[in-house]
């Protein structure tokens, strides 16, 4: 959830004196240090008391204009598991040529805990205890730790960060309200001269509870050039940890924060002035006019002649196209690099069999177009880059790009990046809300990730009794969509197929495989095949007469994967899924069926999904199956409750027990 907040209009604002609204630093009270737990979340290893930051741009000693940053915070650590919160790292950036730097001044802090006789004792941090990492050319990590923690005690410490404009000006100090502890209270200050413009957006679920705006009078100066200042708190109470669960994207998509995109501003050293927001038609010709992206876009004729014996044969622009991804799929092998502009250009990357994300899927968009098929590039911003806000018109989002090919009255979304992707197919990583269509000759436009791509598994087993106890027969599964894609990928790790079924069903200790058949690895459009002749030890044994068996043996869920009381953000699984299992067991004569298993219907509102278990009996044998349906990509956070209770239900079903019982 995005919500945008009024950015300050001087005109209209009444001007006060901008008061620092810091807690005391060295203020520690006996209350806090007997403090137990945190009433409002008795989990909580660590609770942040206060937290406050402070960011300015002004002129710095050197005369140069910079983002003054200055952050202080008190935190309560209840037991060792929230001594991880005394470590505190800080990215800092610069330039490529090193230019301009970002750094941390004035670091302070301490540690207070009581002692034997009950008085508060301090243990100071030694600055000089902070060092610096080198990331990589461009980003370093600061971290530092504060000193002597005990279960029960309270840490502090500050800071100042210092950005110059250049690396920081796009994007004023954004603000994270929440973090993996829970917060007493938090607040942000802004102080923004009145040469430049931001709109600010507030992200996740949580509301503020306080924002004022006001004018600080002639804060600011510089050459002559001088302005009042827009000066915004923002504060939240009673902040909830944000606690990651499965099936979500990036966490930043959800996690209540600030952040502030630049839309104009006056540039304090001549006077000019700059727009910063664009509109999609400044973008579209900034890429149509880029030699990374849009010239790379230009390079039909590389593969023109090249495609002749790819195409061959092919009747129609369908089977040209499944024959010309193949191709480019199979050329070039992908360097790592993801980003949506060309690093050597494509011409170079064919050349080499090598390239980007970029230099790959911009080949099969020429390669496409080439070959007279309509042909366009979709820039994307993955699951683990956040989801983009259409709001505002920026590039700087995307992360990705991909192909759309438009054949007849369908359309294909293309990643020739992955060996084993099939064609029609996109990453599970690259299916996050919307993309970008770019055309070199129309203006580009928004499309749906949500594609009707699914993960689908069948398991079939024909099992018949022993009288050693033990069922021997036949295991089968297919993987179908995008469960065939993760199986491929699975079985290619390791050297051999049979290496492959030692790893997996030796993790599975009751089943034991006699012999092994996969198909169907390298046509990337069948379904996966494994056939198995197995033998399975399923059975506990409850007396001379009787044996207990779970039919849920193969595929057994004993966890949980919703154990929020309430999630405030959607369930995002990708794609829709169904798993399917259809166990038949063959009985001695002398076997009877005492507890047979009930037939089960379980049901999400709105066709959401399904768990369903059927049980048939005849003679001397027995069917039973059972379903696992997702039939959505998202669910919002108020269906969480009703797939939480699904799986509760799944869960206690298959803790039921079979008893078959030997006749007399």
């Amino acid at each position: 959830m995005k919500k945008n907040l009024p950015v300050l209009l001087f005109l209209h604002c009444v001007s006060y004196a901008a008061l620092c609204q810091d807690f005391p630093y060295g203020h520690i009270t006996s209350a806090e240090l007997n403090m137990k737990k945190y009433d409002r979340d008795t989990s909580a290893h660590a609770v942040v008391l206060q937290e406050y930051g402070h960011a300015q741009i002004n002129v710095a000693n050197d005369d140069v204009l910079k983002v003054m940053f200055e952050y202080h915070v008190k935190i309560k650590i209840f037991d060792s598991k929230g001594f991880d919160e005394a470590t505190k790292e800080i990215v800092l950036r610069n330039s490529d040529d090193n230019s301009a730097r970002e750094e941390v001044e004035k670091i302070t802090g301490a540690t207070y805990i009581t002692d034997e006789n009950g008085a508060i004792k301090q243990v100071d941090f030694d600055p000089a205890k902070a060092y610096t990492t080198r990331d990589y050319k461009e980003q370093s990590t600061l971290k530092f730790t504060m000193p002597g923690l005990t279960n029960g005690c309270v840490i502090e410490y500050k800071y100042r960060f210092v950005s110059p404009v250049n690396l920081s000006l796009d994007h004023f100090h954004p603000w994270e309200f929440q973090s993996d502890i829970p917060k007493i209270y938090s607040e942000y200050e802004a102080v923004i001269p009145g040469h430049f413009t931001y709109n600010a957006t507030l992200h996740g679920f949580l509301k503020l509870t306080k924002n004022d705006a006001g004018i600080e009078r002639g804060c600011f100066a510089m050459y002559g050039s001088s302005s009042d200042c827009s000066d915004i708190k923002y504060g939240m109470s009673n902040i909830p940890a944000f606690v990651e669960e499965d099936y979500m994207t990036s966490t930043k998509n959800y996690i209540s924060s600030i952040s502030f995109d630049l839309v104009e501003y006056t540039n304090p050293y001549d006077g000019s002035k700059r727009k910063e927001t664009k509109e999609w038609k400044d973008i579209d010709y900034s890429l149509k006019s880029s030699y990374a992206f849009g010239s790379q876009l230009k390079k039909k004729d590389v593969f023109k002649d090249r495609l002749v014996p790819v195409t061959i044969g092919k009747t129609n622009d369908l089977d040209k196209a499944r024959a010309i991804y193949g191709y480019i799929q199979q050329w070039f092998k992908w360097n790592n690099y993801i980003g949506i502009y060309s690093g050597d250009g494509v011409k170079k990357a064919y050349e080499s069999h090598s390239g980007s994300i970029a230099d790959i899927n911009l080949s099969l968009i020429d390669a496409l177009n080439s070959a007279g098929i309509n042909a366009q590039a979709v820039l994307i911003s993955t699951r683990d880059n956040g989801l983009v806000n259409d709001l505002y018109p920026a590039l700087n989002v995307f992360n990705y790009v991909v192909a759309k090919a438009t054949i007849g009255d369908k359309t294909y979304l293309l990643d020739a990046t992955d060996h084993l992707l099939p064609f029609g197919m996109l990453p599970l990583n690259c299916l996050n809300g919307r993309g970008r269509v770019f055309s070199m000759d129309n203006p580009s436009y928004w499309i749906d990730l949500d594609l009707p791509q699914r993960e689908k598994s069948t398991v079939t087993m024909d099992l018949t009794l022993l009288d050693n106890g033990k069922l021997k027969g036949t295991l089968t599964r297919y993987s179908i969509g995008y469960e065939a894609f993760e199986k491929r990928a699975a079985i290619k790790k390791f050297n051999s197929i049979d290496e492959y079924v030692d790893n997996v069903y030796g993790k599975l200790p009751k089943i034991k495989v006699l012999k092994s058949e996969i198909t169907n690895l390298d046509s990337l459009d069948l379904p996966v095949s494994e056939k198995y002749e197995v033998e399975i030890n399923a059975f506990d044994k409850l007396n001379a007469d009787k044996l207990s068996f779970n039919p849920f043996f193969l595929n057994w869920i004993k966890v949980n994967p919703f154990k929020l009381a309430d999630r405030s953000y959607p369930v995002d699984m990708g794609m829709p899924s169904d798993d399917r299992i259809i166990l038949t067991v063959h009985l001695p004569s002398q076997y009877s069926i005492e507890t047979p298993p009930g037939n089960v219907s379980v049901a999400l509102p709105n066709e959401g999904g399904k768990f369903l278990t059927s049980y048939q009996a005849d003679n001397n044998s027995f069917t039973f199956s059972h379903i696992i349906q997702f039939n959505k990509s998202v669910y919002s956070p108020e269906e969480y409750p009703y797939l939480k209770e699904l799986y509760n239900d799944i869960i206690k079903v298959e803790k039921q027990e079979m008893i078959f019982k030997k006749k007399l």
